[in-house]
This record gives structure tokens, C-alpha cells and sequence, in this order.
């Protein structure tokens, strides 16, 4: 149960709180005034019927947050040393490391280590990244990127390279002519967010080339699980490889030749250093680096194939 002091700020009218919390109304006033006399400031003001957090009770707000989190790893950290390698893991995954990765590696961490439990959210990096910080995520499998370099705050283990490419309809007619950088700004986009770095890498392509950049018509939280659509709207995208060709989940997509358009980049496995390392992750790392030989296979068969 989180104590009263950190559930206070974000309940939005005094009324609400109190049944939120399982108080009357009088009985949280008086808790917040007696959380203000010990601080010796102000937490909250007046805005109607609402409760407003004044600029020391963001601080407070987020300072508790801090407190709360450092708490949680505590206690599985000390019920860790008791039971080994077991626990619970929060995996955070781009879809194409949840495909492509993820089955080789969770199989062998629950053989290994059947009593660990796995919690897993597929997700834009972005997004992902942001959990991590706030400590919502143990490990996030995806693209290393420029976010992430910070060696300071973050460890990275590098697992395997990957190409984001063009990509169109088979039947697509900018196939029907020479592919050019001119004939990719004419056709309109299906996109990541502008967040995510395969989008950023992708406007900037265009506008060190000369170029206002690829024209959205549409946006998506994660392109890769919309094969489909890109190719029934005849829009064109910007997704892994590995999603193409037979048998993978963009089979009905194909890749638009241009070496201006490729991106390379490093997959791999991010863990925010701050955050306690459970015993059940850090053979999951293990596990992974130990398998990076398949991946490095996997993706040269993979590139072969689709040529």
C-alpha cells in the first residue's frame, strides 16, 4: 500500500480523494494539513473544487516517485537473495526484436530458470525508453540509438546489426520507373512519430539531400505490425528487413532500392544503470550475448533471401 503523502498529488478534486483513499472529506484536509505543517510549505492550492500542485508539491511529488521506486527495488531485490534466480522481469521490445529475438531467448531463460516470470510490452522505443527511466521496465530490447549512448546512464549490449528501409506495395507504381530520392518525395508516407529515430533518421535524409522531407499522410505507434494497411493504402514506409520477404510479416511489401533511404543501425539490449539488476535479467543478458552468433546468421540468410 503507498502511503497517503504520494497518493495525495495526483488526485485531481478533494471530495474524489477522499474516496479514493478511504477517507472523509474533513479527515483528508486535515492529513494534507498536517503533511504541509511538518514540511513547512504550501503542497496544494485552490482551483475551484480542485486541488493544484504548487511548485514545492511538484518537487515533493516528485521526490516520493523517487522514494517509492527505490523502495520497490529493495524489496525485490532482498527477495531475490533469497530464492535465486527467479523474480519477475519487465521486458520492454520493438516489435522486430520481440519477433526476431525474443522467442530464441525467453525459451532457453525459462528452461534454464523455470521459475522466472516475464512480463513483456511491445512498443515504440521512444515509449519504451521513457518506462525504463521511470523504472516501469527492467531491460528494453530494440535499436541502440543516439538516446541511449549516454554510457553514464545507461548499459548497452549490442546483440545484432539491422537495416531500416523503403518500402512500397509490390504492385506499387514507384517500381514501374527509376528509383530516385525525387520519386520517393512525390509519393505520400506512413510513418512512426516524430520521436522515434527511424522517423528522424529518415526526415533528415531527406533535407540534407535537398528535400522538405517525406510527406506523412499518416502516423502510427508501430508501423511494423501494419504490413497490410501499407500496402492496401499504396503508401510508402520506412520498416526493418527483416519484415520482409517470404514467410515474414511485410511479405506483401518490398523494398525500395536506394541507398539513400537505408539506415543502419545496432540491436541490441538497454538497462538503466541507476536500476537494480535482478539476478532473472542479468541471465537474460547473459543468455543473449551468448546467442549473438544466430542473430549475426539469421540476418545475413534473411538479406540473402530477400534479394
Amino acid at each position: 500500500m503507498q502511503p497517503i503523502s504520494w497518493r495525495l498529488p495526483r488526485l485531481a478534486t478533494s471530495l474524489w480523494a477522499a474516496e479514493k483513499l478511504g477517507r472523509t472529506q474533513p479527515a483528508l484536509t486535515k492529513c494534507i494539513r498536517r503533511l504541509e505543517d511538518d514540511l513547512r510549505t504550501e503542497l496544494f492550492r485552490h482551483e475551484g473544487r480542485r486541488l493544484v500542485l504548487t511548485e514545492a508539491g511538484i518537487v515533493f511529488l516528485a521526490r516520493m516517485r523517487s522514494l517509492i521506486g527505490h523502495a520497490a527495488e529493495i524489496r525485490r531485490e532482498i527477495a531475490d537473495l533469497g530464492v535465486g534466480i527467479a523474480g519477475h522481469i519487465r521486458i520492454g521490445s520493438a516489435a522486430t526484436a520481440a519477433e526476431y529475438m525474443l522467442p530464441l531467448l525467453t525459451a532457453e531463460l525459462i528452461r534454464r530458470a523455470p521459475a522466472v516470470t516475464l512480463d513483456l510490452t511491445v512498443g515504440m522505443n521512444d515509449v519504451l525508453v521513457g518506462a525504463l527511466i521511470e523504472k516501469n521496465l527492467d531491460l528494453v530490447f530494440g535499436p541502440l540509438t543516439e538516446a541511449t549512448a549516454d554510457g553514464d546512464r545507461f548499459e548497452s549490449f549490442s546483440l545484432a546489426t539491422d537495416a531500416a528501409v523503403a518500402v512500397a506495395s509490390r504492385d506499387h507504381p514507384i517500381f514501374d520507373s527509376p528509383i530516385t530520392m525525387e520519386s520517393l518525395a512525390v509519393h505520400k508516407w506512413v510513418l512512426s512519430r516524430p520521436a522515434v529515430a527511424t522517423r528522424q533518421w529518415l526526415q533528415e535524409r531527406f533535407r540534407s539531400l535537398g528535400f522538405d522531407g517525406p510527406q506523412v499522410q499518416m502516423e502510427t505507434s508501430s508501423i511494423s505490425l501494419l504490413p497490410r494497411l501499407i500496402a492496401e493504402t499504396k503508401l510508402l514506409s520506412f520498416i526493418s528487413r527483416r519484415n520482409l520477404g517470404a514467410g515474414a510479416a511485410g511479405a506483401q511489401l518490398k523494398e525500395i532500392p536506394l541507398e539513400e533511404t537505408t539506415m543502419l543501425r545496432e540491436f541490441g539490449i538497454i538497462r538503466l544503470r541507476s536500476a537494480y539488476f535482478t539476478p532473472a535479467a542479468r541471465l537474460l543478458v547473459e543468455i543473449a550475448e551468448a546467442r549473438k552468433a544466430d542473430f549475426a546468421g539469421a540476418e545475413e540468410a534473411h538479406r540473402s533471401a530477400v534479394r
